[in-house]
């Protein structure tokens, strides 16, 4: 057997982490098996669905690099098919025409409400002559479901789990304007596409026992099932937007590493004994559903900086660069050369010390001008009077060397700094303050380095004044 999996979003919003997760579990376990990945949009929701939704759902997949095969599936262009399942149905016995009206739904609501149970259609039309039907009403089509029982499904994560047919109603499979339903065409979409694992999230377990009955009234080859546990956030309550329930697309304009949120996606209810760090090759080798956990994962921001840490260090100088480019373009600022070649040697001392693209660029903003910076009130406060006059002082002894490297520049700074009978912190603070504008930056003098001698002297000049 050939595993085939399949990821289907609905285009009605950005792709957000736990889709995003759901994404990468189908493909990691489609490619450990050798398998194919599908893609499919569930845009029969045409009020909510939108090409924008669409565009950032396969924007998000392309980012995370989790390539599908074959062209995507979009489900409302198969409404037909859809339709002639249900109506095949009908030619079985399996399904019937109901022409219960608004308001004979509405008090059967209404019933439900006032005795604390959901609401459950009682089945009235399921075995009457359809000749009884009233005058023009336009019929649903609903499935015979079992009324006595139980469904056991034997789920790959969730175990072994049953509910009583009598919970389990005629579900609706053709609206009144022959219009299929979401049960239904998940259903056919899955069984047409010769989906062989269905892996999604736990909401949508008990919609599992519904599309079983489908599959055998149909009398097609029902998919294994793996329901993944939801992702809260780091209290536990359910994930929002302020714990993190955004669009994958807004972590990599955050400055994220596609491999770390892939990395650090992965480990959100699935574990390979103590392993964090687990590339995509590795993933792929090891990935199955039997260690996927039963419980909620837990959205923790603080894990998924350390991980994308790591593998900025890991990442190449020039890719790097790259990635700071294109993000500074995008907001609209270009590199000149000085600027790219002073970013392509900051880089190595940056990625140490930095967790996102995004703190990269916040680091090198001093570096990417020719003018004197802005100082931050914290760096202001550091040039006072006195400082002024040390720095005035070293200013000229920095114009005099002939060398321009880092170890010559600490040299002539410490000597200076010791000739005042000053400690080192105490003039290289100042002097971090006047060239940067700010108190924090990578170390001070591979810092004067990279900006060279004019433009480090005229910076000493401005504040020192």
């Amino acid at each position: 057997m050939t595993v085939i999996t399949r990821f289907a979003p609905s285009p009605t919003g950005f792709l957000h982490i736990g889709g995003g997760r759901t994404a990468l579990f189908n493909w990691l376990f489609a490619r450990h098996h050798g398998g194919q990945f599908l893609l499919r949009i569930e845009d029969t929701d045409r009020a909510r669905s939108t090409q924008a939704a669409v565009d950032a759902i396969l924007d998000g997949l392309r980012w995370l690099e989790l390539d599908w095969d074959d062209a995507p599936v979009f489900q409302f262009a198969r409404m037909a098919r859809h339709a002639e399942v249900a109506h095949a149905l009908l030619a079985k016995g399996h399904a019937y025409r109901c022409y219960a009206s608004p308001d004979e739904l509405q008090a059967m609501r209404e019933k439900a409400k006032a005795e604390g149970r959901p609401m459950r259609y009682d089945g009235r039309w399921r075995d009457r002559d359809p000749a009884d039907a009233p005058p023009g009403v336009k019929p649903v089509i609903r499935i015979k479901a079992p009324r006595t029982g139980e469904t056991t499904i034997r789920d790959r994560v969730q175990g072994e789990v049953k509910i009583a047919n009598e919970e389990l109603d005629d579900m609706v499979l053709l609206r009144a304007d022959g219009t299929p339903t979401y049960m239904l065409s998940v259903v056919v979409d899955d069984h047409d596409m010769a989906i062989t694992h269905v892996i999604r999230g736990q909401d949508h377990l008990t919609n599992a026992f519904r599309q079983y009955h489908l599959y055998r009234a149909m009398d097609w080859i029902v998919p294994e099932f793996a329901h993944i546990p939801l992702i809260h956030a780091a209290d536990g309550t359910k994930l929002s937007k302020r714990h993190g329930a955004i669009g994958i697309e807004a972590y990599r304009d955050m400055g994220y590493l596609q491999e770390a949120m892939r990395n650090y996606l992965l480990r959100l209810g699935w574990a390979h004994g103590d392993d964090e760090i687990i590339s995509t090759e590795q993933a792929v080798a090891w990935f199955d559903l039997d260690a996927v956990g039963r419980s909620p994962a837990r959205f923790d921001t603080a894990k998924l900086d350390h991980l994308n840490g790591y593998y900025l260090r890991a990442a190449s100088d020039d890719r790097l660069v790259g990635l700071v480019t294109t993000a500074l373009a995008t907001a609209g600022t270009t590199l000149d050369g000085i600027a790219r070649e002073r970013l392509r040697r900051a880089i190595p001392l940056l990625k140490e010390r930095t967790k996102t693209i995004v703190e990269i660029i916040d680091n090198i903003k001093f570096l990417m001008i020719d003018d004197v910076p802005t100082l931050d009130p914290k760096a202001a406060a550091l040039l006072g009077a006195d400082a002024k006059t040390q720095l005035r002082v070293l200013t000229v002894a920095l114009r005099a060397l002939s060398s321009w490297e880092a170890t010559t520049l600490e040299e002539t700074v410490r000597r200076h700094a010791e000739s005042a009978g000053l400690k080192l912190k105490d003039i290289a603070q100042p002097l971090r303050a006047a060239v940067t504008g700010r108190t924090v930056s990578p170390p001070i003098f591979d810092v004067l380095a990279i900006l060279g001698r004019e433009s480090t002297l005229a910076r000493l000049d401005r504040a020192s004044a």
